[in-house]
């Protein structure tokens, strides 16, 4: 995740952990703070999104112990839709195997649909499943149907403690090679750097815009691990003509296709999520990274 400001705004969107001690100036994000306990981040696209990691899981994938910003990272997003007070709400949750069907129940009994159920990861202990969910109708409502199911769960709905805002002496300077070769600028959480990368078509959903900070970019996470090496993963946001060449090139650069599947079910245009795990040095996994973006339309 190229130092335009439309990446760094998404890139941002995608690393903080969201919440602030600031009120948001806006009624409806009032309303929904006030039913999620929490209050969220406003971002480009008039978004409102909440983050809340999977700190509580210690997660392991081969010899990598995955950080909660690498992979582990619950979220949810609203974004005004129509009438007042009227809002669509997407997001993500992180879940172990024993907390998907009470999420499953409490989300569908507030009005929220699932969108898509699978994994992101293979291997890993203990297994992970991830729930997209897509809601549409009155903003509070949703953000209360939300705060159930995030209830029936473990996930530490408190912020955590603030991340160090640039990398320690250890990342650094795979961090900045990373970047480098991507020709992109990120932003860290703790100690991982995600790099958001727009894709360059409108998407929509029921007529209504979906924006970049709402899950619609390709996102790249790094972890440094076993010294000078990082650990990549996250998600390629692609339509059907570029989802064959793009797992090519991963593999072709030694980079595992871990999933391939949908998040949503209504967009135009249609789109295929690939998520991808490799471990390597900082140059050959952001230059593989790299050459699959290049089959992508993506912003510049």
């Amino acid at each position: 995740m190229r130092l335009q400001t439309i990446a760094l705004a998404f890139a941002m969107a995608l690393a903080t952990p969201l919440s602030s001690s600031a009120q948001p100036a806006d009624p409806l994000w009032a309303k929904v703070d006030a039913a999620l306990g929490a209050t969220g981040k406003d971002l480009p696209g008039g978004v409102h999104r909440f983050g809340w990691p999977r700190r509580d899981l210690h997660v392991q994938v081969g010899e990598v112990a995955v950080e909660p910003a690498l992979a582990l990272g619950s979220w949810g997003a609203f974004v005004k839709a129509g009438e007042t007070g009227m809002a669509m709400a997407m997001g993500d949750l992180v879940l172990l195997e024993a907390e998907l069907t009470p999420v499953v129940t409490e989300l569908q009994a507030g009005g929220i649909e699932i969108a898509a159920i699978h994994n992101h990861l293979i291997g890993e202990s203990p297994h992970v499943v991830y729930v997209h969910f897509s809601g549409h109708g009155e903003a509070a409502a949703l953000a209360a149907g939300l705060k159930k199911a995030l209830a029936r769960t473990a996930t530490p709905l408190t912020p955590a403690p603030p991340a160090a805002a640039s990398p320690g002496a250890a990342e650094e300077p795979a961090f900045a090679t990373v970047q480098q070769v991507l020709g992109r600028k990120g932003t860290l959480a703790g100690t991982v750097l995600q790099l958001g990368v727009p894709r360059a078509e409108r998407i929509e959903e029921h007529g209504l815009e979906i924006p970049a900070s709402m899950g619609m970019g390709t996102a790249l996470n790094f972890q440094r691990v076993g010294g000078a090496q990082v650990a990549t993963t996250g998600d390629f946001v692609l339509l059907a003509s570029e989802v064959n060449p793009v797992i090519r090139e991963l593999r072709a650069q030694g980079i595992e296709v871990t999933a391939l599947h949908s998040h949503m079910l209504a967009e135009t245009p249609r789109l295929f999520f690939l998520h991808f795990w490799g471990v390597g040095s900082p140059e050959k996994i952001a230059g593989a990274l790299k050459a699959a973006l290049a089959k992508v339309n993506v912003k510049p």
